[in-house]
Protein backbone atom coordinates (compact mmCIF):
# COMPACT_ATOMS: atom_id res chain seq x y z
CA UNK A 1 0.00 0.00 0.00
CA UNK A 2 0.99 3.36 -0.93
CA UNK A 3 0.91 6.84 0.85
CA UNK A 4 -2.48 7.68 -0.44
CA UNK A 5 -3.76 4.04 0.03
CA UNK A 6 -3.10 2.41 -3.13
CA UNK A 7 -3.13 -1.04 -2.66
CA UNK A 8 -0.73 -3.07 -4.61
CA UNK A 9 -2.07 -6.92 -4.24
CA UNK A 10 -1.37 -8.14 -7.98
CA UNK A 11 -3.47 -7.89 -10.98
CA UNK A 12 -5.63 -5.80 -8.72
CA UNK A 13 -6.89 -2.46 -10.63
CA UNK A 14 -8.24 0.50 -8.80
CA UNK A 15 -7.78 -1.09 -5.65
CA UNK A 16 -7.87 1.50 -2.18
CA UNK A 17 -8.08 1.33 1.20
CA UNK A 18 -11.49 3.15 2.30
CA UNK A 19 -11.07 3.17 6.18
CA UNK A 20 -9.81 0.41 8.83
CA UNK A 21 -10.07 -3.14 7.20
CA UNK A 22 -12.70 -2.28 4.52
CA UNK A 23 -10.96 -2.41 0.69
CA UNK A 24 -12.86 -1.05 -2.85
CA UNK A 25 -11.52 -2.29 -6.07
CA UNK A 26 -12.64 -3.06 -9.69
CA UNK A 27 -13.53 -6.29 -11.09
CA UNK A 28 -12.33 -9.15 -8.80
CA UNK A 29 -11.09 -11.27 -11.61
CA UNK A 30 -8.30 -9.33 -12.87
CA UNK A 31 -6.65 -10.61 -9.79
CA UNK A 32 -3.96 -13.36 -9.69
CA UNK A 33 -3.73 -16.35 -7.17
CA UNK A 34 -0.76 -14.49 -5.70
CA UNK A 35 -3.06 -11.53 -5.70
CA UNK A 36 -5.63 -13.28 -3.93
CA UNK A 37 -2.73 -14.71 -1.08
CA UNK A 38 -2.02 -11.01 -0.76
CA UNK A 39 -5.36 -10.15 0.15
CA UNK A 40 -5.81 -12.90 2.58
CA UNK A 41 -2.64 -11.84 4.07
CA UNK A 42 -3.81 -8.46 4.37
CA UNK A 43 -6.91 -9.33 6.38
CA UNK A 44 -9.11 -9.90 3.93
CA UNK A 45 -11.88 -12.44 4.34
CA UNK A 46 -14.92 -11.60 2.73
CA UNK A 47 -15.40 -10.31 -1.02
CA UNK A 48 -18.93 -7.94 -1.83
CA UNK A 49 -19.42 -8.21 -5.52
CA UNK A 50 -21.78 -4.91 -6.40
CA UNK A 51 -22.51 -6.22 -10.10
CA UNK A 52 -25.21 -7.27 -11.37
CA UNK A 53 -25.59 -10.96 -12.37
CA UNK A 54 -24.81 -10.25 -16.41
CA UNK A 55 -21.57 -8.98 -15.72
CA UNK A 56 -20.11 -11.57 -13.23
CA UNK A 57 -18.31 -13.35 -16.17
CA UNK A 58 -14.96 -14.29 -16.63
CA UNK A 59 -13.09 -13.16 -19.77
CA UNK A 60 -10.52 -14.64 -22.07
CA UNK A 61 -7.85 -12.39 -20.70
CA UNK A 62 -8.35 -12.98 -16.58
CA UNK A 63 -5.71 -15.04 -14.80
CA UNK A 64 -6.71 -18.69 -13.48
CA UNK A 65 -6.71 -18.50 -9.71
CA UNK A 66 -6.91 -22.11 -8.85
CA UNK A 67 -8.64 -22.75 -5.44
CA UNK A 68 -7.38 -19.22 -4.04
CA UNK A 69 -10.71 -17.70 -3.78
CA UNK A 70 -12.38 -20.80 -1.67
CA UNK A 71 -10.47 -19.01 1.27
CA UNK A 72 -13.07 -16.29 0.96
CA UNK A 73 -16.83 -15.48 1.63
CA UNK A 74 -18.50 -13.99 -1.47
CA UNK A 75 -21.25 -11.71 -1.13
CA UNK A 76 -23.49 -10.77 -4.45
CA UNK A 77 -25.01 -7.42 -3.39
CA UNK A 78 -25.83 -5.27 -6.48
CA UNK A 79 -26.82 -1.57 -5.83
CA UNK A 80 -29.32 -1.60 -8.92
CA UNK A 81 -32.02 -3.00 -10.76
CA UNK A 82 -30.61 -1.99 -14.26
CA UNK A 83 -34.27 -2.98 -15.75
CA UNK A 84 -36.10 0.39 -13.88
CA UNK A 85 -37.38 2.08 -16.34
CA UNK A 86 -36.06 5.22 -14.34
CA UNK A 87 -32.81 4.21 -13.54
CA UNK A 88 -32.09 3.35 -17.24
CA UNK A 89 -33.03 6.88 -18.45
CA UNK A 90 -30.77 8.33 -15.92
CA UNK A 91 -27.48 6.17 -16.64
CA UNK A 92 -27.72 4.81 -19.93
CA UNK A 93 -25.58 2.87 -20.54
CA UNK A 94 -24.58 2.34 -17.03
CA UNK A 95 -24.03 4.37 -13.52
CA UNK A 96 -20.92 6.47 -14.42
CA UNK A 97 -21.76 9.91 -13.14
CA UNK A 98 -22.53 10.75 -9.24
CA UNK A 99 -24.80 13.06 -10.39
CA UNK A 100 -27.08 10.20 -10.02
CA UNK A 101 -25.94 8.40 -7.21
CA UNK A 102 -29.04 10.18 -5.01
CA UNK A 103 -31.27 8.86 -7.50
CA UNK A 104 -29.77 5.62 -6.97
CA UNK A 105 -30.16 5.57 -3.42
CA UNK A 106 -33.80 6.56 -3.80
CA UNK A 107 -34.70 4.37 -5.96
CA UNK A 108 -32.64 1.12 -4.52
CA UNK A 109 -32.25 2.19 -0.82
CA UNK A 110 -32.63 -1.73 0.48
CA UNK A 111 -29.67 -2.81 -1.70
CA UNK A 112 -27.99 0.01 -0.40
CA UNK A 113 -28.62 -1.09 2.97
CA UNK A 114 -27.79 -5.03 1.95
CA UNK A 115 -24.07 -3.78 1.67
CA UNK A 116 -23.61 -2.39 4.67
CA UNK A 117 -25.47 -5.08 6.35
CA UNK A 118 -22.88 -7.33 4.68
CA UNK A 119 -19.91 -5.66 5.91
CA UNK A 120 -21.41 -5.50 9.45
CA UNK A 121 -21.67 -9.29 9.27
CA UNK A 122 -18.13 -10.10 7.44
CA UNK A 123 -15.64 -11.66 9.52
CA UNK A 124 -12.23 -10.01 8.87
CA UNK A 125 -11.18 -7.54 6.40
CA UNK A 126 -13.63 -6.83 3.28
CA UNK A 127 -12.82 -6.10 -0.54
CA UNK A 128 -16.03 -4.78 -1.80
CA UNK A 129 -15.80 -4.53 -6.00
CA UNK A 130 -18.21 -3.60 -9.06
CA UNK A 131 -16.39 -3.32 -12.15
CA UNK A 132 -14.68 -0.35 -12.77
CA UNK A 133 -14.20 0.18 -9.45
CA UNK A 134 -15.25 4.06 -9.88
CA UNK A 135 -18.99 4.40 -9.03
CA UNK A 136 -20.66 2.09 -7.71
CA UNK A 137 -17.81 1.21 -5.37
CA UNK A 138 -17.07 4.98 -5.18
CA UNK A 139 -20.72 5.41 -3.98
CA UNK A 140 -20.70 3.42 -1.27
CA UNK A 141 -16.86 4.15 -0.27
CA UNK A 142 -18.16 7.56 -0.07
CA UNK A 143 -20.80 6.49 2.51
CA UNK A 144 -18.25 4.59 4.36
CA UNK A 145 -15.76 7.55 4.86
CA UNK A 146 -19.04 9.81 5.43
CA UNK A 147 -19.95 7.19 8.35
CA UNK A 148 -15.87 7.19 9.30
CA UNK A 149 -16.07 10.84 9.40
CA UNK A 150 -13.83 11.95 6.85
CA UNK A 151 -13.37 15.71 5.87
CA UNK A 152 -14.96 16.72 2.41
CA UNK A 153 -11.40 16.74 1.25
CA UNK A 154 -10.65 13.28 1.57
CA UNK A 155 -13.70 12.35 0.15
CA UNK A 156 -13.38 14.13 -2.94
CA UNK A 157 -9.45 12.72 -3.52
CA UNK A 158 -11.09 9.45 -3.10
CA UNK A 159 -13.18 9.43 -5.91
CA UNK A 160 -10.69 11.37 -7.71
CA UNK A 161 -8.06 8.97 -7.43
CA UNK A 162 -10.27 6.10 -8.32
CA UNK A 163 -11.26 8.08 -11.79
CA UNK A 164 -7.53 8.59 -12.34
CA UNK A 165 -6.43 4.97 -12.04
CA UNK A 166 -9.46 3.33 -13.60
CA UNK A 167 -8.90 6.09 -17.01
CA UNK A 168 -4.81 4.68 -16.72
CA UNK A 169 -6.20 1.22 -17.06
CA UNK A 170 -8.21 2.31 -20.01
CA UNK A 171 -4.82 3.52 -21.55
CA UNK A 172 -3.77 0.03 -22.29
CA UNK A 173 -6.92 -2.19 -21.87
CA UNK A 174 -7.51 -4.87 -24.71
CA UNK A 175 -9.77 -5.29 -25.78
CA UNK A 176 -10.91 -2.04 -25.47
CA UNK A 177 -13.59 -0.80 -22.91
CA UNK A 178 -17.29 -1.08 -25.20
CA UNK A 179 -18.10 2.97 -24.28
CA UNK A 180 -14.37 4.05 -22.51
CA UNK A 181 -11.61 5.98 -23.55
CA UNK A 182 -8.81 6.76 -22.37
CA UNK A 183 -8.88 10.79 -21.27
CA UNK A 184 -6.10 13.08 -21.76
CA UNK A 185 -5.40 15.66 -19.02
CA UNK A 186 -7.17 18.53 -20.67
CA UNK A 187 -10.37 16.06 -20.85
CA UNK A 188 -10.32 14.53 -17.64
CA UNK A 189 -9.10 17.40 -15.18
CA UNK A 190 -12.46 19.56 -15.29
CA UNK A 191 -14.63 15.85 -15.13
CA UNK A 192 -12.27 15.35 -11.74
CA UNK A 193 -13.37 18.82 -10.54
CA UNK A 194 -17.29 18.43 -11.31
CA UNK A 195 -17.86 14.75 -10.22
CA UNK A 196 -16.00 15.19 -7.02
CA UNK A 197 -17.60 17.75 -6.12
CA UNK A 198 -20.96 15.65 -6.96
CA UNK A 199 -19.64 12.77 -4.72
CA UNK A 200 -19.31 15.08 -2.05
CA UNK A 201 -22.86 16.80 -2.05
CA UNK A 202 -24.65 13.28 -2.64
CA UNK A 203 -23.23 11.83 0.74
CA UNK A 204 -23.50 15.02 2.68
CA UNK A 205 -26.82 15.55 1.52
CA UNK A 206 -27.76 11.74 2.29
CA UNK A 207 -26.61 11.42 6.02
CA UNK A 208 -25.16 8.16 5.79
CA UNK A 209 -26.36 6.74 9.20
CA UNK A 210 -29.98 8.41 9.07
CA UNK A 211 -30.12 6.72 5.44
CA UNK A 212 -29.11 3.08 6.82
CA UNK A 213 -31.43 3.43 9.91
CA UNK A 214 -34.24 4.23 8.03
CA UNK A 215 -33.51 1.58 5.83
CA UNK A 216 -33.12 -1.48 7.72
CA UNK A 217 -29.85 -1.11 9.13
CA UNK A 218 -29.81 -1.92 13.04
CA UNK A 219 -27.85 -0.08 15.60
CA UNK A 220 -25.70 -2.80 16.03
CA UNK A 221 -25.03 -3.81 12.37
CA UNK A 222 -24.28 -0.20 12.14
CA UNK A 223 -21.35 -0.32 15.16
CA UNK A 224 -19.84 -3.61 13.38
CA UNK A 225 -19.44 -1.32 10.42
CA UNK A 226 -18.14 1.35 12.74
CA UNK A 227 -15.34 -1.37 14.05
CA UNK A 228 -14.56 -2.28 10.70
CA UNK A 229 -13.58 1.13 9.85
CA UNK A 230 -12.11 1.97 12.58
CA UNK A 231 -14.46 4.82 13.86
CA UNK A 232 -15.07 5.39 17.20
CA UNK A 233 -19.13 7.03 16.68
CA UNK A 234 -21.61 7.69 13.79
CA UNK A 235 -21.28 11.73 12.89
Amino acid sequence: MNARGQIGWDGAVNAWLVAGSVYRMGRREWLTEAGWKEAYRDGVRTIIDLRNPGERQRRPTDPEVGEALAAFALVLAPTEDPENPEFKALCDPYLNDPAHYAANARLFPDRLAAVFKAVAAAPGGVVIHCSAGRDRSGMIAAMLQDLAGASDSEIVASYQAAMRSINERHRTLWPPHPHERHLDEETLAPLLETRGAKVLDFVRQLNTRDFLLRNGVTEPELDAVLAALAARVAL
